[in-house]
């Protein structure tokens, strides 16, 4: 869905604050850098964060183990779990005690959860007679929320999905992971110096590294370039472009887009992307300080409007409202029943069994209003999201630090990008073939073109109100409502969590 999938109360009453500086542009300058030959939302998502957005997901239950151990004392731990019985060391940072369990919940869903299986077993090599066990979920918030009420919650979570727990709720209860930044990798390198720039900064909560984000990620208006290159169509560069295109596809027998009900808000997120393009700054600096106009901001209503009039035109292929969104995209990947997809960089793996042999996977910037955009058409949305925490009251918290540890190893890093085919935040060389993933070598290129021109709106995105946004995206994209009661939905959304005094407002330094 979009980043903004984070559900779950928030009863805490202090004000924090998130400095403009930190969550502007995180900089891609090490992604940027890779090869092409080398942090919403999505219910397929696994962001937790636009439209991060964020993900809803395929379903997943049941539990699968890998084995791992050895004793130290964990660095700045403050489990409440079994003491360690020795200081830590490069082998054994955190002070990871034998014998003992290591749990974690983990979103299942674009990226699955067979990649943190996979770290769990690298861990078991190293620490044999520790058993570390990956339970995946599609509701996080749901499994989440009485564990952390009861005070037993995972020792390592993944806050991911449209029903993921709000951030706000949770910052108070999990630990700061600075020393994992700090600990040698598998390889013996210092976490901190194998991974891209801008990974501290986007995990950043209250002035604390809270998050660990594992996956670089970006959005695009996604399309087949080989449909697109047999009937010689060009990719729409402005809104008024998109238009004209939709006019091509309806000669053609064909949509210009198409959606899901659970994933109605993705056209949240290409709004908000192509509002900031067009706009500027202040576009999610009002957003995310919820002001009470911010969603009349004129780059915002000029989306609006272009959108509107895609839906009159009959451009959105019909009924999304009642369509779960898989079957919706696949329409899209494997009927080329229409043209565009607005989504995350997870959408390869996510549709890898609904796509058209051929189709060309292929990503590109979203449209901006005009020519004269703040913005240049090549910026992109795109920060460090699938997040991680490791909860302080955890019955092992030094196996949280460890999972994790064992997540950011260049071998685990190179196994999710060769079978997501999505860049992790390990920095690495990607061969010309993308590992055979369409999307992979797209998502490179438009990193690259980008370069620090990159933008993401974590704050507003803290709030959790996806699921309700859901609401009124569905009706606008159905032509049940205008822009006019667009805006004054998503106003009232906006407005009530800024007018409830146990939701903690995370204030913006513009």
């Amino acid at each position: 869905m979009t980043s903004d999938d984070r559900e779950g109360p928030a009863p805490m009453n202090d004000r924090k604050t998130i400095n403009r500086r930190t969550v502007l542009k995180s900089s891609l300058a090490a992604a940027a850098a890779l090869p092409v030959g080398a942090f919403l939302a999505s219910c397929g998502s696994d962001a937790g964060s636009a439209g991060s957005s964020s993900g809803s997901a395929p379903a997943g239950s049941g539990a699968a183990s890998g084995s791992s151990s050895s004793p130290a004392s964990g660095a700045g731990s403050a489990s409440s779990g079994p003491a360690p019985s020795g200081s830590g060391n490069a082998a054994n940072p955190f002070g990871l005690k034998d014998g003992t369990d290591v749990t974690s919940l983990i979103f299942n869903g674009g990226s699955g959860y067979a990649y943190v299986q996979f770290a769990a077993t690298l861990a078991g090599k190293k620490f044999p007679n520790v058993n570390f066990s990956v339970t995946p979920s599609p509701n996080i918030a749901q499994q989440l929320q009485p564990q952390f009420v009861a005070g037993n919650p995972p020792d390592m979570f993944n806050n991911s999905g449209a029903n993921a727990i709000a951030v706000t709720a949770v910052m108070s209860q999990v630990e700061e992971l600075t020393d994992v930044l700090n600990a040698p990798n598998y390889d013996g390198v210092k976490i901190a110096d194998t991974l891209n720039s801008g990974v501290e900064k986007a995990g950043m909560l209250d002035g604390k590294f809270l998050q660990f984000n594992y996956i670089q990620r970006l959005y695009a208006i996604w399309y087949s370039a080989s449909l697109f290159k047999a009937n010689s169509w060009q990719v729409p560069h402005t809104w008024q472009d998109a238009l004209d295109l939709g006019a091509e596809a309806k000669k053609a027998g064909k949509y210009l887009f198409v959606w899901g009900k659970e994933a109605s808000t993705y056209y949240q997120t290409l709004a908000m992307g192509s509002a900031v393009k067009e706009g500027g700054d202040e576009v999610w600096i009002n957003l995310s300080k919820l002001t009470k106009d911010c969603w009349s901001h004129q780059a915002l209503q000029d989306v609006f409007k272009a959108m509107e009039q895609c839906v009159k035109n009959g451009y959105f292929v019909p009924g999304g409202a009642g369509t779960q969104f898989t079957a919706a995209q696949s329409e899209w990947s494997l009927k080329e029943q229409a043209l565009l997809y607005p989504s995350g960089s997870w959408i390869g793996n996510e549709m890898k069994d609904a796509t058209k042999d051929g189709f060309q996977m292929t990503g590109a910037p979203e449209m901006t209003v005009s020519a004269n955009s703040a913005m240049p058409y090549e910026a992109l949305h795109s920060s460090a999201q699938l997040p991680f925490f490791v909860p302080t009251k955890a019955s092992n918290v030094a196996g949280g630090k460890e999972l994790l540890r064992a997540l950011l190893s260049k071998e685990s890093a190179t196994n999710f990008v060769k079978t997501i085919g999505e860049p992790t935040v390990v920095k690495m060389d990607i061969p010309a073939d993308g590992y055979g993933h369409d999307a992979l070598i797209s998502t490179m290129a438009m990193l690259k073109a980008a370069g620090d021109k990159t933008f993401d709106w974590p704050v507003f995105t803290a709030y959790g109100m996806n699921a309700q946004q859901l609401t009124p995206w569905n009706s606008f994209l159905s032509g049940s409502i205008d822009t006019k009661g667009l805006t004054e939905q998503l106003q009232a959304i906006t407005d009530k969590v800024r007018e409830d005094p146990s939701v903690t407002k995370l204030q913006v330094a513009s």
